[in-house]
């Protein structure tokens, strides 16, 4: 029997929501390769017990993690070396990775730099192997059909997509979307929630091209896709548990 690949993206700390959809996808670690696309962290509640599992699972099932510019910016805040990512950590989901993490709420009339510090304490303290997890991630796997991301692949590096500059694994949006298929396999990406490529929250068909972020820590839902071979396809989702923001 074929094995089966089930690849989720973006489950930004929507803890509850991945293990609905795992049950729904009935995984089998023994008999399924469990692929995650990054983005574990921030604006959902649960990013610590969504990063602890994602690690079990890669440790002890031989799941593959991918890297998000989600998960980079946690590293970065959590070494405390680079100013754009402390700019952009509460403007994107912050606070709530900072809840999990510290385990209160951030308090009004803190100062940002006290707030780092807080979280740094933590982070580098009971949460330092999350920090030496995420910072090893890989920014891209491959398999015989199927080139799987975090955002995706830019067109002007067809031929040698793998040096395509590592922000682009992590950001890109266009042209990648628009693009005609311009690779011999089918890239799968998240980062962007699919509702924003067809108006809807399901799984995406592009050409030569399978968005499956589907929004869960905007209030929308969890995708999953099954990959067995390289036409037989499934997918499932499940819904959020009320809007998060």
């Amino acid at each position: 029997m074929t094995k089966r690949t089930l690849v989720i993206s973006d489950i930004h700390g929507c803890y509850d929501a991945f293990n609905r959809l795992l049950e729904q996808a009935v995984y089998d670690p023994a008999d399924d390769l469990l692929l995650l696309l990054g983005d574990f962290v921030d604006k959902g509640p649960d990013s610590s017990l969504v990063v602890e599992q994602v690690l079990g699972l890669v440790r002890d099932h031989g799941a593959i993690a991918i890297r998000g510019n989600h998960d980079e910016r946690f590293v970065h805040v959590a070494r405390g070396g680079n100013g754009e990512a402390e700019g952009k950590f509460f403007k994107h989901g912050g606070f709530e990775t900072f809840t999990s993490y510290v385990g209160r709420p951030a308090l009004k009339g803190i100062t940002p730099e006290n707030l780092f510090t807080e979280f740094r304490e933590s982070a580098n303290g009971i949460y330092a192997h999350h920090i030496e997890f995420l910072e090893q991630l890989p920014y891209y796997y491959e398999d015989d059909w199927y080139i799987y991301v975090h955002a995706g692949v830019n067109p002007r590096f067809a031929l040698n997509w793998k040096q395509q500059p590592k922000r682009d694994f992590l950001y890109i949006k266009e042209p990648f979307h628009s693009a005609d298929r311009f690779l011999s396999k089918v890239v799968v990406f998240g980062h962007t929630k699919t509702v924003d490529l067809h108006g809807k929250p399901d799984v995406w068909f592009g050409k030569g091209k399978i968005g499956i972020d589907g929004g869960c820590s905007a209030g929308f839902q969890l995708n999953a896709l099954e990959i067995v071979g390289p036409d037989l396809l499934r997918t499932f989702k499940v819904p959020a548990l009320g809007r998060i923001k």
